[in-house]
């Protein structure tokens, strides 16, 4: 047989799988622990694959996995082409890739390019003197005259964005902790270097990348100050509102046009493989979607990117929604989003949204169709499929620098870390037989797969039904979408592909509501768990509830 009729039998390869895709994300030390020491591993993510893949999404994302001191859980990465051993080995990975493409799941994972651990071997020899072969792999600069730092520029985690370095006598950059030195992208050998650590994973199976922090990669090579930010432009939506970062325009520090360049370059090793994607997060809530359009245009650059507006503790109101998608096509109007409502950067969004709301699951619901249905592809992360609500956590169990920093008036990370919940009657909810890395919240245990899994009105079976829904309706991955001016708590649009259109409401308020029937002909659409009426001449949607229509 010729390699022509060959190529003819095997199945076609979609290279656009992204585009409207769900995404699970997962963070590898709370999702499930198979060696009894109270931190989830690879072995564990893949004994889970098939409660992932039985969900109904496209791909799972995973959380830094490789080797690393774990200053910053993993985005502090010591070795690129190493697994931490508390995660397991290489041949776990890629026992974890086999099994996940044999359920039909791509696979994405989390790739820190803009900094790393201060013991990776680059740093250490960087540091080592200001004339090795690596001594410009990082951001050095020399003191002012009085020694203080460089210029103005402040770290995410707190105080100056420069350290001093007792060696070299000069400051070395980090945008987050000290230990975490940012590297020197302007640098064309740190470039092909990053670049061969995607190559490695890409020859490895992987089907794409979540890139963190994509707009910090590169600097101001002349060192300018950053402008202050007038105190009405200042918001919480990058970093707490305690933090000082938010007093400062980051012209310079980060969001530099040098980046366009690098990520032409690796997207250019991207297409050398079949239908690979990557997602980007945008760290910015000064300019944010104008960075994601400039990141997803053109199509020689990331395939989409999220920013941080639904990620932030805005009220999600009919108006937020609707402005925030009218932005971001004004802002990216050749690119696609990556629609996120949480992650393990922020307070979960049941309790970011949920303050005096009595129906907890019903709210749940509603958040979650919603997201489903927005123009985007879709972060889902581990737990939100639960509804399960921000930890908790007492000072003296905290793990996160970043909260015990700012403690008690920022508290850190962790509330949103903390194990996934398997089984109500086993030990830490079924995550692990050791002691958890962090503590399992008492009222979590009401929520896991083992509860919810016998009630068909729970919040997973919900997740299981709208993702199915999702499939059947083509328009809700792929589609065009068109805003109505409903009154509020309503939001309504339609979402449109090929031959197909979709009415979409959604009843953002604890109390029914009652609607206009739309003058175009519809049939109510079935499937999607909602229990709204569609009259002659009204539509009746009950509290947190959505009604779906195709339009004739």
């Amino acid at each position: 047989m010729t390699s022509q009729n060959v190529h003819s039998i095997l199945p076609a390869v979609d290279r656009d799988w992204w585009r409207g895709a769900v995404i699970y994300q997962i963070y590898p030390r709370s999702y499930q622990d198979s060696n009894s020491d109270g931190i989830g591993d690879l072995k564990g993510i893949t004994a889970r694959l098939p409660y992932i893949a039985g969900l109904g999404v496209d791909a799972i994302w995973i959380s830094p996995f490789f080797t690393s001191p774990m200053k910053d859980f993993g985005y502090d990465v010591s070795n690129y082409k190493g697994v931490d051993p508390i995660f397991g080995l290489l041949a776990d990975f890629e026992e974890m890739i086999a099994e996940a493409h044999r359920l039909g799941l791509k696979v994405m994972i989390d790739l820190v390019l803009s900094h790393t651990s201060d013991q990776h071997p680059w740093f250490v020899e960087s540091r080592s003197s200001r004339f090795n072969a690596k001594a410009d792999w990082y951001v050095w600069a020399d003191s002012k005259p009085d020694g203080t730092p460089p210029n103005n520029w402040l770290s995410i985690f707190g105080g100056s964005a420069w350290a001093w370095d007792p060696t070299r006598l000069q400051y070395y950059m980090h945008n987050f902790l000290t230990s975490q030195p940012d590297l020197n992208l302007h640098n064309d050998e740190v470039q092909n270097a990053l670049l061969d650590v995607e190559r490695f994973w890409l020859e490895r199976g992987v089907d794409g990348f979540r890139l963190d922090t994509i707009n910090f990669y590169f600097h101001d090579k002349e060192l300018r100050d950053n402008p202050a930010l007038a105190p009405e432009r200042r918001n919480a939506n990058t970093a707490p509102a305690v933090n000082p970062y938010n007093y400062q325009e980051h012209l310079y520090d980060k969001n530099r046009p040098e980046n366009l360049a690098f990520l032409k370059r690796f997207r250019a090793v991207m297409d050398e493989f079949p239908a690979i994607a990557a997602v980007g997060e945008v760290g910015d809530s000064q300019r944010g979607l104008e960075i994601a359009g400039e990141y997803t245009s053109g199509g020689d650059k990331v395939h989409m990117c999220y920013a941080f507006e639904f990620l932030a503790p805005d009220p999600l109101m009919p108006a937020r929604v609707a402005e925030v998608l009218h932005d971001f096509e004004r802002a990216a109007p050749e690119g696609w989003a990556c629609w996120a409502f949480s992650n393990h950067d922020v307070v979960r969004h049941i309790t970011r949204w949920g303050e005096g709301i009595q129906d907890h699951d019903a709210h749940a619901k509603l958040l979650s169709a919603l997201l489903m249905s927005l123009r985007g592809s879709v972060c889902i992360y581990q737990g939100e499929e639960l509804g399960l609500t921000e930890a908790d956590i007492a000072f003296e169990d905290l793990q996160d620098p970043y909260g015990i920093q700012f403690w008690p008036d920022f508290k850190g990370r962790d509330g949103c870390r903390t194990p996934m919940i398997w089984d109500a009657e086993k030990p830490s909810g079924g995550f692990s037989e050791g002691k958890p890395w962090l503590p399992v919240p008492p009222e979590h245990l009401l929520r896991a797969v083992s509860v919810q899994e016998h009630d068909m009105r729970s919040v997973l079976h919900h997740y299981r039904r709208f993702l199915a829904f999702r499939k059947q309706h083509a328009c809700l991955a792929k589609g065009e979408i068109a805003f109505h001016p409903y009154p509020t708590p309503v939001l309504g649009f339609t979402r449109r592909h090929g031959e197909e259109e979709l009415l979409c409401l959604f009843n953002m308020s604890g109390e029914p509501v009652t609607v206009d029937r739309p003058a175009e002909r519809i049939e109510a659409a079935l499937g999607h768990g909602f229990d709204s009426h569609l009259g002659e001449t009204r539509i009746t949607l009950p509290a947190w509830g959505a009604f779906f229509a195709r339009v004739l």
